[in-house]
This record gives C-alpha cells, sequence and structure tokens, in this order.
C-alpha cells in the first residue's frame, strides 16, 4: 500500500528547513516558485531567527525585482552563501553582496542547471568548455562576487590539451519546488505548470543526499488520478507538500495568474494585426533579421530588442520558417517578455532545463540574438555587473559561447537617445548621455577571444553602425545612410574601431516605414552586408 504523503502549512513547512541547510530553490522568474513557502520562511526568520546560515542554489533568476521570490531571503544571517545564475529579479540581495555580509557566486545559468543532476548522480564535477574566458573563468574571477567570497568552487583543467572548466556539484539538504497537484502519495504533476525546470534533478539530488523535498501544490488528488507519464516528480521523493491558502501565491507566472495558452498548443490565438512602430528597436532587429536564411532556423531571442526580431519576421510573414527557443526548456509558440519571460504562447514542446542546455551547450542553435550593455575594442560583451548592481549572466554565457552565429543587438549610446528615421535615412534627434562602446568593459561576459578560438561568427547591430569580430578586433562593416562616420560613430566611442574595406551602408529598408519585403526559403541567402549592403560613400581618416 501506497505511504501518504504529509500535508502541512507553509509555517509548517518552512520550519523543517535546518540551519546551515543546502537549500535548492526551483524557479523562472516566477514560473514554478514557490511564493507561499518562500514567505514562510520569511516570517519565521524574522519571528525566531531561525534558519540561519542557509546556502541557496538556483539556476535562473527568481522574483519580480521587488519584494517576492529569492528577496524573501535578503536577511543577514538567514543566509550565508548563494550560488546562482542571475541576480537581478532579486534586488534585496544586492547590497548583502557589496557590503560583504555573505558569500556570493554567479554561475551560467546552464551550468548549475546541469550541476543540480551531477549532485543527483553522486558525481564530484561537471567539467564543461562553458565560461572559458568570461568572470566564470577562474584566470579572472571565478564567479566571485566580492572579497568575502574565497572557496574556490570552479577550477581549470586541460583534457587532451584543450582548456576546460571544472565546477563543484551540489549536494542539496533541501529543495522547494512548485507544482500543480499532489495525488495522496505524493506523486506531483504539472499540469498548470509553464515549465519543467530542474524538479526532478534537483528533487533526486536532496534525497540522495540525505536531505527533505518540499512541494507547494494547489490542491490534493486522489491516487490513481494522475497519468503516470504526467508526474514529474515520483512520490518517493517527496517529503512533504504544502497545499498553498492563497492563489496569489500559486500563480503561473509572477506576471499572470493563468493562462492556458501557455500550456498548449491547440489554441487558436489570434494574430496582433498592428506593426511594430518603426523605432531605434525595430531599426536594429530588422538588420538583425536579415542575418538569417532558410539554412538558419534554430533560434534564441533573448529579453528586450532581441524580442522585437519575432514581431518583424511576423510582419513580413516568414516567422513559420523559424523555430524559437527559450532557455528553460521551450520550442515553438511566440515567446512572451517581462515577467512573463520564460514562457511562449502556444509552445510546440515544453522539455527539462538542463536538457535545453545540453542541446545549446552542443551547438544546437543556429543564430542567437541578445542584448548587449557595453562592448569593448576586443568585442567583449558585459551584461552582467555594472559598478554595485549585480545583473548575472544567466543563460547568457550557455547561448553566445555556443550558438553557431551570434547576433548582439543594442543602442548605440544609452540614456536618452532619440532616433527617427526621415527618407530612408537615420536622423539622431539627441544623442544618448552613455557610450555603450568603451575601452574595457567591467566584466567579461561574453570573450571575443574565445569566440575567436571557436571561428564563431559575431555580428554587433545597432540603429545607426553594424560591426563584425575579425581576427583584427571589432571591425566596423556597415553604417546608416544620413550618418556621419566622424559625429555619429567614432565620437561616440572610447576607441577607434577597424573599418572594413569596402565599409557600407545598411540597407535603406530598415529605415523606411512599410515593410522590407524580406523572403526566407526561397532566397538561399538575405545575408549580411556582403550580399545586401552597398558600398558607402564615405572618407575614412585613420
Amino acid at each position: 500500500m501506497k505511504r501518504q504523503v504529509r500535508v502541512l502549512s507553509a509555517e509548517q513547512a518552512a520550519a523543517m528547513i535546518p540551519d546551515d541547510a543546502v537549500l535548492g530553490i526551483g524557479g523562472f522568474i516566477g514560473a514554478g516558485v514557490a511564493e507561499e513557502i518562500h514567505d514562510a520562511v520569511e516570517r519565521r526568520f524574522v519571528t525566531t531567527g531561525k534558519p540561519e546560515q542557509l546556502t541557496l542554489l538556483y539556476a535562473a533568476g527568481i522574483g519580480d525585482g521587488q519584494t517576492r521570490g529569492l528577496n524573501h531571503y535578503a536577511h543577514e544571517r538567514l543566509i550565508k552563501r548563494v550560488i546562482g545564475g542571475h541576480w537581478g529579479m532579486a534586488p534585496k540581495l544586492q547590497p548583502l553582496v557589496a557590503e560583504n555580509k555573505i558569500e556570493a557566486y554567479n554561475l551560467p545559468q546552464g551550468v548549475i542547471a546541469q550541476l543540480f543532476r551531477e549532485g543527483a548522480a553522486g558525481r564530484p564535477l561537471l567539467v564543461t568548455h562553458v565560461g572559458l574566458g568570461t568572470f566564470v573563468d577562474p584566470d579572472l574571477q571565478g564567479g566571485k562576487l566580492n572579497d568575502r567570497t574565497k572557496d574556490d568552487i570552479v577550477t581549470k583543467i586541460s583534457v587532451e590539451g584543450k582548456p576546460y572548466l571544472a565546477y563543484q556539484a551540489p549536494r542539496l539538504t533541501a529543495a522547494i519546488l512548485k507544482g500543480t497537484e499532489s495525488d495522496e502519495a505524493g506523486n506531483i504533476s504539472f499540469a498548470k505548470e509553464p515549465l519543467t525546470l530542474d524538479v526532478l534533478s534537483m528533487a533526486i539530488n536532496a534525497k540522495n543526499n540525505g536531505g527533505i523535498v518540499i512541494v507547494q501544490v494547489e490542491r490534493i488528488v486522489k491516487n490513481g488520478t494522475i497519468d503516470p507519464k504526467s508526474v514529474k516528480i515520483p512520490y518517493i521523493f517527496v517529503d512533504a507538500v504544502v497545499v498553498v491558502r492563497d492563489m496569489a501565491n500559486h500563480m503561473q507566472t509572477f506576471g499572470t495568474m493563468h493562462n492556458e495558452a501557455f500550456i498548449r498548443s491547440d489554441i487558436v490565438v489570434q494574430p496582433i494585426e498592428a506593426d511594430y512602430p518603426l523605432n531605434e528597436r525595430k531599426m536594429i532587429a530588422r538588420r538583425a533579421a536579415m542575418v538569417l536564411n532558410s539554412d538558419k532556423r534554430v533560434l534564441n531571442y533573448g529579453i528586450g530588442i532581441p524580442e522585437v526580431i519575432a514581431e518583424v519576421l511576423k510582419e513580413e510573414g516568414q516567422d513559420g520558417w523559424f523555430v524559437p527557443t527559450i532557455e528553460p526548456g521551450v520550442f515553438g509558440g511566440r515567446p512572451v517578455g517581462g515577467l512573463d519571460f520564460g514562457c511562449a504562447i502556444v509552445p510546440d514542446a515544453i522539455i527539462d532545463q538542463s536538457i535545453m542546455f545540453d542541446f545549446y551547450d552542443g551547438g544546437g542553435i543556429d543564430a542567437a540574438f541578445l542584448g548587449m550593455a557595453q562592448c569593448d575594442r576586443q568585442g567583449n560583451i558585459n551584461v552582467s555587473q555594472f559598478g554595485p548592481k549585480i545583473a548575472g549572466c544567466g543563460g547568457f554565457i550557455n547561448i553566445t559561447q555556443n550558438a553557431r552565429e551570434m547576433v548582439f543587438c543594442g543602442t548605440f549610446t544609452a540614456g536618452g537617445l532619440k532616433v527617427k528615421a526621415e527618407d530612408g535615412k537615420l536622423v539622431i534627434v539627441q544623442e544618448g548621455r552613455a557610450k555603450k562602446f568603451i575601452q574595457s568593459v567591467e566584466q567579461i561576459t561574453f570573450s571575443g577571444e574565445v569566440a575567436q578560438m571557436y571561428k564563431q561568427r559575431v555580428l554587433y547591430v545597432t540603429e545607426r553602425a553594424v560591426f563584425e569580430l575579425k581576427e583584427e578586433g571589432l571591425t566596423l562593416i556597415e553604417v546608416a545612410p544620413g550618418i556621419d562616420l566622424e559625429r555619429d560613430i567614432f565620437a561616440q566611442m572610447e576607441f577607434r574601431p577597424h573599418i572594413a574595406e569596402p565599409l557600407r551602408w545598411m540597407d535603406v529598408r530598415i529605415f523606411c516605414d512599410q515593410r522590407m519585403g524580406l523572403v526566407f526559403g526561397t532566397i538561399k541567402d538575405l545575408g549580411g552586408a556582403e550580399e545586401k549592403g552597398t558600398t558607402a560613400d564615405v572618407s575614412v581618416v585613420m
């Protein structure tokens, strides 16, 4: 006879977390987050001072950028160490890092997802090329975020004469997870969850290392009513379930209570008829989309400007040629942003996060489009740390190091930039206050040197210029019609880039307020500057 799972209140579950626990926390922004339990852990600590000296491990950013998710753990003594993939959604943790009150590490999201699996199987290390040449590399920072953080959890090794990084696999003593329903024995279904993430690896990791697993659910159902193929966490790995009292603590994401289109592919969604406005974001997205051809089918879009590429492809009637993927495990559908990021409208398939990163790390992405905050003359990119502000790398390192073609998308300057298109030309109405092309990035999240080593094609697309990473370094290959090289490009950079010969104009269609007429699948390659640009009639002073 199957045992009956313990059903607890959130407060009783919080009381199960011991001092010094190595605590694995499931979630992606707000998806898969056991918010009611995390809130109870915080309230218990504020009231009793227990538990204390926790080590938190999590793969993706978890929080709403304000108070939810990991923000509940932002108390001195409650935590002593944090190993996380992204920090930007938990701003309350950041003062503890800046003031050296906790030990803090930032590792690639995909690495941490895979580390849960390695620790579950009793393997001591994950050996991978991911992170070489970035701030995670022990030759630089080893993923450490402050002076208090001393232990080396990443080492550099050589395998058959090639460099790799070896990451220490965690041994969880507790895991807090979220599902949709539990049967009486404790089998957990994910019927309404938009992502499966790493819940099974985390549960096995905790149980195989003598720990406890607590799962927040919406309800209890009778044994035998959950299809065995729908059980994402078998009952032998579950110590207790918490039936949520307030459904506001059990949302699909921190932006949406429930959307059937996140979990089903048979829903007909009415298309958005209005075109995206012609602004700097669309200009960048249009040029980035021109990289694609019928041989580049599997894509990854980052948050922000890269999301607009999907809108451009839709406007051009070409989105059906491509398969968007999202790092927590989603194939197909229409990726969504904001607090729903990580989900898609009518996805084709949803797999575990660690498996998606296996696919990414092995070179499965044909082309990836991600943002850029800082870029230097070596083509290095920083998106992860700016002074005391820790954004974290998330999946950026996995994706950028392994995509067959990498396209960074961002405005040329930041802070107040205003542009407009006029007669097929770009007009800078107001220049941004901050330069993004600087002498040296504050932190290396993407290594131009490693990209060169792997012979990866890398483009940097802005509204007024396109650069390519070449052997000699960052090289200007295209400029927008209407742009003055000295005033609008060189004067807005802290270094002078190499100049391609010939230097070409960006396609004039990018700056016209009508559809571009992009066609994929029948035209072999719309390509980049070599195919579509025309030689720029500019004089270049070297």
